[in-house]
């Protein structure tokens, strides 16, 4: 199950790249668009700034700012960031595999094809694919 925190990163990021700005972003103005509480974006984006999907600056004139272009980023980088590596069973959570049943385990092939399914899934979705269009200002 993907938690608050990696929804509400999604949603963070899909505002970021709908303000299509150069600025800094107030987190303060992406809470209350987005109708979530500050202090806990204050958490996530913490997380996003050190993984490398935004930056930050302090002060007047500070806040966030995507590292790159929207397109550039999948909603699978996003949730591996705040979510770890989304696997469906215990055995295929660490990279060695080395489940004791690994070898006679009639449903691992199953999955692995499951994550493969789900991580090709998220990792084709781009943050574009994800926005709606914003109004123009009249």
């Amino acid at each position: 199950m993907i938690s608050t925190k990696g929804r509400y990163a999604i949603r963070v990021m899909i505002d970021l790249a709908q303000q299509n700005s150069e600025s800094y972003i107030p987190l303060k103005d992406i809470a209350a668009r987005q109708g979530l509480s500050k202090k806990y974006l204050e958490i996530i984006v913490k997380d996003m700034v050190t993984g490398g999907l935004l930056t930050g600056a302090s002060g007047k004139g500070g806040g966030y700012k995507l590292c790159r272009k929207p397109e550039e980023y999948s909603v699978g980088e996003i949730l591996e960031l705040m979510e770890g590596k989304m696997t469906s069973v215990a055995c295929l959570a660490n990279e060695t595999n080395e489940c004791p049943r690994k070898s006679e385990c009639c449903t691992l092939p199953m999955w692995e094809e499951y994550d493969k399914m789900v991580h090709d899934f998220f990792y084709s979705k781009k943050l574009t694919d994800l926005m709606e269009p914003q109004p123009k200002n009249v």
